[in-house]
C-alpha cells in the first residue's frame, strides 16, 4: 500500500509510540520505513510489498514487535497452567506448549509403555478436561498459542477448539500455530504413529478445517530444525524442508483447496 508520493505506508502501530525510537544514538533521526528510492536501489523492494524481502510490515518491529513465548510445559495440566500464568504476568505475550512423548505419540497416560515418560519434557494432555484445566483463567481470544504437535495434532487442535468454545471465544479470533509437520517426522524426528498416506490426508483435512473455521490461525507450521538436529547441513535443511512443503501443497491441491487461500498459513520453521 503507498501514498500519493509513491512511498510505502507504514502499518499502523501496535506498539506503544513512546517506546518507538526514531533517533540512533548519536541523535541522527531514522524514517519510519526506508523505501528502495531512498536507499539509491529502486530495483529493491519496499519493505511490505510483495514478495516480502524486506520483511511483511513495512515498519517491521517498531510498529508490531515479535511474540514473545517461553516454550514450556511439564507434568499436569494445572502445574503448567500455573507456569504459564506467571510467564504471562511477567510480559510474555503468547504461549508455546510444550507436551510429553506419551501425548506427542497418542498414548494414553495409563498405558504400561508410556507410564515412565508422563509429564516429562512436556505437559500431558490426553483429554478435553486436562486441556481445560491448561487454559483456565487465560484469554484464549487475546494471546498465540503455538502446540509442538505432529502426530497427534489434529486432535490436539480439536481440543483446543473445544476449549475456546467452552470459553465463549469466537474462532475467529484465535491466533497460534499447531506444528502438525508430519513428513518431518518420518525424515528426522520419529513421532509419527499412521502411515504416510493416511497422516498426509489428516495433514489437509487440519488445513482445509482450519482455513474456514480459524483463519487466524496457522494449522501447519513445516519445521527444518528438527532436520538439521538429524545431522544435515544448513542447505539440506532448506531443501529438505522445502521439498516437504511442496508436498503438502500438492496434497491439499489435490483435496481440491485453493492456494491462494491455505498457503497463506503455511509457516516455516528453521534454524538461523
Amino acid at each position: 500500500m503507498t501514498d500519493a508520493t509513491g512511498r510505502t505506508k507504514a502499518r499502523e502501530t501496535e506498539t506503544d509510540p513512546e517506546r518507538v525510537s526514531t533517533t540512533t544514538p548519536s541523535g541522527i533521526e531514522v524514517p519510519e520505513v526506508v523505501t528502495a528510492v531512498m536507499t539509491g536501489r529502486p530495483d529493491l523492494e519496499d519493505p511490505g510489498q510483495y514478495p516480502f524481502t524486506r520483511g511483511i510490515f513495512a515498519n517491521g518491529y517498531r510498529g508490531r514487535l515479535w511474540t514473545f513465548r517461553q516454550y514450556s510445559g511439564f507434568g499436569s495440566g494445572e502445574e503448567t497452567n500455573e507456569r504459564y500464568r506467571f510467564l504471562l504476568k511477567r510480559g510474555q505475550t503468547g504461549l508455546s506448549v510444550a507436551l510429553d512423548l506419551p501425548t506427542q505419540c497418542g498414548y494414553d497416560p495409563d498405558d504400561p509403555i508410556a507410564r515412565a515418560e508422563v509429564g516429562k519434557v512436556g505437559v500431558s494432555l490426553s483429554n478435553l478436561a486436562e486441556m481445560e484445566i491448561l487454559f483456565d483463567g487465560i484469554d484464549l481470544g487475546g494471546i498465540s498459542t503455538s502446540f509442538t504437535i505432529n502426530g497427534t495434532a489434529a486432535i490436539i487442535y480439536a481440543m483446543y477448539l473445544a476449549t475456546a468454545d467452552k470459553k465463549g471465544v469466537a474462532r475467529d479470533k484465535l491466533t497460534g500455530t499447531i506444528q502438525n509437520d508430519i513428513l518431518k517426522e518420518y525424515v528426522a524426528r520419529g513421532t509419527w504413529i499412521f502411515p504416510v498416506r493416511p497422516s498426509m490426508r489428516l495433514i489437509a483435512d487440519t488445513v482445509l478445517y482450519s482455513n474456514d473455521e480459524t483463519p487466524r490461525f496457522n494449522p501447519i507450521s513445516i519445521a527444518g530444525a528438527h532436520v538439521r538436529d538429524a545431522g544435515v547441513t544448513a542447505a539440506d535443511e532448506i531443501a529438505y524442508t522445502l521439498a516437504n512443503g511442496l508436498a503438502y501443497v500438492d496434497e491439499l491441491t489435490r483435496r481440491g483447496g485453493d492456494v491462494n487461500r491455505f498457503a497463506q498459513r503455511l509457516s516455516f520453521f528453521f534454524y538461523v
